[in-house]
């Protein structure tokens, strides 16, 4: 049985689970073709889905809806060969990296000196609506066998009910946004439940991630009572996080320390990229992109080496 790699989606709603589940798998194999010279890898894919639980219809499906010009003219854009650049210097990106990482202490000093935890809920509301839903305990969504559940439980067990019968075989988890969120917790209360004390995930990727805000920071230690956030115990070889220093939602690019190592000694590593998917035909481009993120030679390289 050949080895799988099983992606979550991030924030906002999507368009259709075929649609995305096949572009993302596009740019897993356009990333590995032009940055490492792969062809036809053998490998399987599944797409973790839960847009369909907080919106009613897919993006880019109601007729009344305004489309651009880029999804008209071409929903997936590749690139020409030799376009995808990686982080050459990388003592200077993390510097640079390092002088832009101040977000988290921000929002913390405000936390202290004005009891910002409102104002912190708010933002997350504001600015990531779905993770705002996320951590909201009154939230209520219709589950898949139609009664209503805590958004936080369903969307976890959306994951953990696509990754446990897969226990045995070689897993890569790749996590984009908000979905690195729903990963973690998972990846957490699998290794802390005991109950299935054999599911084993060699290789965990974030990408685009959130999970160095303090406020979410706060949030996994207050739900479970940890001494510390670590590497989730189930991960047996590499979690990396990979993050373009453009990408707004990536506010701290530097997990490392920010989330302690487990007992066989495994932490998080840090990785910068250059995301540069268009954003729009006028040559904008979306640093927080999942296809981007997924055709960075980092992140192919990293695939390549688990394949």
């Amino acid at each position: 049985m050949p080895d799988i790699i099983t992606g979550i989606h991030g924030l906002a709603n999507k368009l259709n689970k075929k649609t995305l589940e096949d572009w993302w798998k596009k740019s897993i194999l356009e990333g590995l073709k032009k940055n490492c010279g792969i062809d036809n890898p053998v490998f399987d894919f599944e797409m973790v889905y839960w847009a369909d639980l907080l919106y009613k219809n897919p993006q880019h499906e109601d007729k009344a809806f305004n489309f651009d010009k880029l999804y008209n003219d071409g929903p997936y854009k590749e690139v020409k060969n030799g376009a995808l650049k990686q982080v050459k210097d990388r003592f200077l990106d993390d510097v640079i990296a390092g002088g832009l990482n101040f977000g988290g202490v921000a929002v913390d000093f405000l936390k202290k000196e004005f009891g910002m935890d409102r104002f912190a809920d708010w933002a997350l509301g504001k600015v990531a609506k779905d993770l705002h839903f996320y951590y909201e305990e009154s939230q209520q969504i219709l589950e898949r066998d139609g009664k209503m559940g805590k958004a936080q439980t369903v969307l976890r067990a959306e994951l953990r009910e696509a990754l446990i019968p897969h226990k045995g075989r070689r897993i890569m988890l790749i996590a984009h946004s908000m979905g690195t969120i729903i990963a973690y917790d998972v990846l957490r209360e699998i290794g802390h439940s005991g109950d299935h004390t054999d599911f084993k995930l060699p290789h965990f990727v974030t990408i685009g991630s959130p999970l160095g805000l303090p406020h979410v920071k706060a949030k996994i230690l207050e739900e479970r009572d940890y001494a510390l956030v670590r590497t989730p115990s189930v991960v047996t070889e590499r979690w990396v996080n990979y993050a373009d220093r453009k990408d707004p939602v990536a506010f701290d690019v530097h997990l490392w320390d920010n989330y302690g190592e487990i007992k066989s000694k495994i932490r998080v590593e840090d990785d910068l990229v250059l995301n540069d998917y268009p954003k729009n035909a006028e040559g904008d481009r979306n640093h927080h992109k999942s296809y981007g993120y997924l055709r960075t030679p980092e992140v192919s390289n990293h695939i390549k080496d688990f394949l």
